[in-house]
């Protein structure tokens, strides 16, 4: 099945990395359909054939996505948003 992986560097408070994952799990909801729920540090996100995780950590935020065969066609659509959020939410664009 085709994964998902992007990791990003931050210098960001800790409340303020939470706030950029959430950012990108609304835009990922309202763009893609993904249902998502915190977890502590970790936002859980699935709907049918999408299952991932987003954490937080003290540096970095890390996505991990596993993604049904169905939608493998759209794969890179998903992690160019993903990508483009990140990048722009950290200021690494």
């Amino acid at each position: 099945m085709p994964t998902i992986s992007v990791v990003r560097k931050h210098t960001l408070s800790h409340k303020k990395a939470k706030a950029v994952a959430d950012k990108v799990a609304k835009d990922l909801k309202q763009r893609f359909g993904l249902e998502y729920a915190w977890n502590g540090d970790i936002v859980e996100f699935e709907r049918p054939g999408v299952t991932g995780t987003m954490r937080v950590g003290k540096d970095t935020i890390a996505l991990d996505a596993t993604l049904g065969w169905l939608l493998t066609p759209i794969t890179p659509a998903i992690e160019r948003e993903v990508v483009s959020q990140l990048d722009k939410l950290l200021g690494n664009a």
